[in-house]
């Protein structure tokens, strides 16, 4: 073992025999991390260790990249998890989705890497500059964007006003914008028309009024035309219709990233144990194919978010944020807002979460 900076011991771990996921291709190999990075990655490792792992039959990835949740430390206390909810699924780099804080304690002991979207509000229609300028003065370089909730139940939104003018406060200060779609106020196309190239469309399969299907998926097309970043936004089955995720994927209208929208009133329950293995087991049973829900969940948000040279790949010399997944029988059952059901007796499950090069989770 090797001493850290603080006097502990870093172990050297051995995971053997996987199925590894790059970050752009399966491959069969072993994995070696020593001191906190990722020494080795070859087809077969002959050297000795703190800890071996056995990945026969199961899939080894760089920790998984959510691209949507709601953080304990960056979210309100009433939404945020911690990072323990995370790493039972792999979690290892996350994105919060509506940052109003930032407690520096909690963010400091806790070991998911972590950047921000500030939430933006709205009152009768116009956004509060003040707000999210001071959201923005508390988040400083956590802050990779600003997020609009244009849903006419929980903001005051009537028009496409308040996105136009969110839009102008994102170019004014060099920032992303994510637009929760669930429940606009007007068409998906009108929203699309708006976002530049690396914005975010959340909750892009919802069902409700004004959902990519009702012009044929052509708002999603454009989308993807535009390099507009589609996500799945699942939240379970709250902002999501499975009918519609189906269609879409029939109409190759696949998400970009998948992030699960987990908050306090969401982790462990939904489904079960809910987080983002159970965003991918959905995804897979409504007809994603493995390579593009690891893509979704690895290293396209990576690179959406200008960590790729940190998150979402497994390469020699990078931090040994690492997780190995079973497919096995993990059952799930869910039924969302619309009487679409989704069951399956196996899903991807967990098995070993390492994060900074320690074993923070093992199933």
């Amino acid at each position: 073992m090797i001493l850290d900076g603080w006097g502990v011991k870093m172990p050297k771990i051995w995971i053997k025999n996987g199925k590894i996921w790059s970050g752009e291709c399966f491959f069969d190999g072993d994995l070696f991390l020593d001191n906190g990075r990722i020494s080795s990655i070859s087809k077969k490792i002959n050297d000795q260790a703190d800890f071996v792992y056995d990945a026969s039959g199961q899939i080894v990835s760089a920790g998984l990249v959510d691209a949507h949740t709601h953080l304990r430390g960056l979210s309100s206390n009433v939404l945020g998890v911690s990072d323990f909810a995370c790493f039972p699924f792999g979690v290892t780099s996350a994105v919060d989705a509506w940052a109003e804080q930032l407690d520096e304690g909690a963010m400091r002991t806790s070991g998911v890497k972590t950047l921000a979207f500030i939430g933006s509000w709205v009152v009768d229609n116009l956004m509060q500059y003040d707000y999210s300028k001071r959201l923005l003065s508390v988040l400083k370089e956590k802050a990779v964007g600003i997020k609009l909730c244009f849903d006419v139940a929980g903001a005051e939104v009537r028009d496409i006003s308040p996105l136009i003018e969110v839009m102008d406060f994102a170019i004014e200060h060099d920032l992303k914008v994510m637009v929760h779609c669930n429940r606009s106020p007007v068409p998906m196309m009108d929203i699309v028309k708006v976002l530049r190239k690396g914005d975010v469309l959340t909750h892009a399969y919802h069902g409700g009024v004004n959902n990519a299907s009702e012009d044929g998926f052509a708002c999603l097309k454009y989308a993807k035309e535009k390099g507009v970043i589609i996500d799945a936004g699942f939240a379970g089955h709250v902002h999501t219709d499975f009918g519609v995720y189906r269609q879409a994927l029939e109409n190759g209208c696949f998400p970009d990233v998948i992030g699960s929208d987990i908050t306090l009133y969401s982790a462990f329950k939904r489904g079960g144990r809910y987080g983002l293995t159970s965003c991918m087991n959905i995804a897979r049973v409504c007809g994603q194919d493995e390579e593009s829900i690891f893509k979704c969940v690895t290293s396209t948000p990576a690179k959406v978010f200008g960590k790729a040279d940190e998150w979402g790949y497994l390469e020699e010399g990078r931090v040994a944020d690492v997780a190995v997944f079973a497919y096995e029988n993990d059952a799930f059952d869910l039924t969302d807002e619309n009487g679409n059901h989704v069951a399956w007796e196996k899903g991807y499950r967990c098995k070993l979460t390492v994060a900074n090069g320690e074993v923070v989770f093992k199933d």
